[in-house]
């Protein structure tokens, strides 16, 4: 009885071993894109850091002292040359007008009587009536009144002006910033912090700053500065939104001098702003092209990241998948990687599932395409 079952159990423990060899045979071979590698030329943009600058700020002061008794706009606004901004409380300004005035016509009528008085000394003179050095002192005394008429005069001057000041305007066309002082504020010339600051903004200017390598890549031909500014690529700005600004810029300037402290060299880009999108003050990035030739692409669909590392399947001759550290450049253009290393012109390289279902060697079914890259 007990060898029967024994037979009994050995035989679909056979069967069952058979079964399990047939499905093992029968097990469809996994397919996978890949693509063969090729050097082939890329532009490439470099990013960098920068500040965002109206063409000119300018910090609004008040010349004269007194309360703000009018506030002809608001922060933000948008501004033209000569428009009124602030007014600052007139009336001690317009007496001084008054009293300086008043002074010129003192002046001007003691200049008449003098005048008189010296054309009778002169009349006395020629009838020997009187000596010529009376006439001297006459004539000394008219030109006394004369200086004090112009002094006069120069006080009026000044008077009127303070109080042209009390109208404070725009110098320039542009946007105002913040306004800190009311209606009732006392200002002065002297005052630390200004009334405003208009920004000319229909011209902005960008600075960024790029390291001495950098630098020399974009300078290695050489020549006079504006050679080598004249050959410099358009550049684009990206908001700080991620945004891409839609007018290219240029790049207008460049330090002469390497920061010893951190080895990097200013530059300012010019961009147009007639929409006024870009706001003094304001952050972005540079993104600057170049052309990289004969290089090897990778996908970057087609790498996975471990500690820090770049890897690609590569596929052997036996077709199985490898996996093999690559060396990249810290650029790239969004969807493809610049290798630098662990990669050869004609290396086949898996394009699909390479971060969940493939495995280092395992076989694969190579299905090749040719993505755009």
């Amino acid at each position: 009885m007990k060898s029967n079952l024994m037979l009994f159990l050995c035989f679909f423990a056979l069967i069952g071993g058979c079964a399990k060899k047939e499905t093992t045979k029968n097990t469809p071979v996994p397919e996978y894109a890949v693509m063969k590698v090729q050097p082939s030329n890329v532009e490439l943009q470099t990013s960098y850091p920068a500040n965002i600058r109206g063409k000119q700020d300018v910090e609004i002061r008040p010349q004269v002292s007194g309360f703000i008794v009018e506030l002809y706009v608001d922060e933000g606004a948008t501004v033209r040359k000569g428009q009124p901004l602030f007014k600052i409380d007139p009336v001690q300004y317009e007496a001084a007008v008054k009293v300086a005035e008043a002074n010129v016509e003192v002046a001007r009528a003691n200049v008449a009587s003098y005048q008189l008085t010296l054309q009778n000394k002169q009349e006395l003179a020629m009838y020997d009536i009187i000596g010529q050095s009376e006439m001297e002192l006459a004539q000394n005394d008219l030109e006394a009144q004369l200086a004090n008429l112009a002094q006069a005069n120069a006080q009026l001057v000044n008077a009127r002006q303070d109080l042209s000041y009390t109208v404070v305007r725009s110098p320039s066309d542009g946007v105002i910033g913040t306004i800190p002082y009311r209606i009732g504020s006392l200002v002065s010339a002297s005052i630390t912090t200004p009334l405003t600051t208009v920004s000319d903004i229909t011209q902005m200017h960008v600075y960024f700053s790029m390291n001495e390598k950098e630098l020399l890549s974009l300078t290695r031909e050489g020549g006079t500065m504006n050679e080598i500014l004249n050959r410099m690529p358009p550049v684009q700005l990206q908001l700080a939104d991620g945004s891409m600004y839609p007018a290219k810029g240029k790049i207008e300037t460049l330090s002469g001098v390497i920061d010893q402290n951190t080895g990097s060299v200013t530059m300012r880009a010019g961009f147009p702003n007639s929409r006024y999108i870009l706001r003094s003050g304001g952050t972005g990035n540079i993104l600057i092209p170049h052309q990289e030739k004969g290089v090897i692409l990778v996908p970057q669909k087609a790498t996975t990241d471990l500690q820090d590392k770049k890897f690609v399947y590569l596929l052997t001759d036996s077709s199985t998948v490898r996996q093999t550290e690559i060396q990249i450049l810290p650029i790239d253009d969004g969807k493809n990687y610049v290798v630098t290393s662990g990669l050869k012109s004609g290396d086949t390289v898996v394009t699909e599932g390479v971060g969940s279902t493939l495995k280092n060697g395992m076989q694969i079914k190579p299905k090749e395409t040719n993505p755009e890259v």
